[in-house]
């Protein structure tokens, strides 16, 4: 039995835009990469399914970017609160215990 070979994600999207462009069939890309027909169609279909995608991701991504900056603010603001607020209570705890 033949082990199966792992294509890397270059490897896919130059098969699959080969296949986009139409100028040389499914059939003839399968020779020349040695890829399955059925393989180079599902690629093709995954990524024309996704081109939209492409464009839209900047936005969504800075929209994400954002809310994370926003976040690790709120919580460096709140472990700079719990410090100042064991200190004081370390501050207390010595007076306490000295009386």
């Amino acid at each position: 039995m033949e082990k199966r070979r792992m294509q890397d994600d270059k490897f896919k999207a130059k098969v699959a835009l080969e296949s986009i462009k139409n100028e040389k069939t499914i059939s003839e890309l399968s020779g020349i990469y040695e890829i399955h027909p059925n393989q180079i169609r599902k690629w093709k279909k995954h990524v024309i399914e996704n081109l939209p995608s492409v464009f839209s991701f900047s936005k969504s991504k800075d929209t994400e970017i954002k809310k994370l900056k926003e976040r690790e603010d709120m919580l460096y603001k709140q472990i700079g609160k719990q410090n100042i607020e064991l200190e004081y209570l370390k501050k207390k705890y010595n007076q306490l215990c000295i009386v």
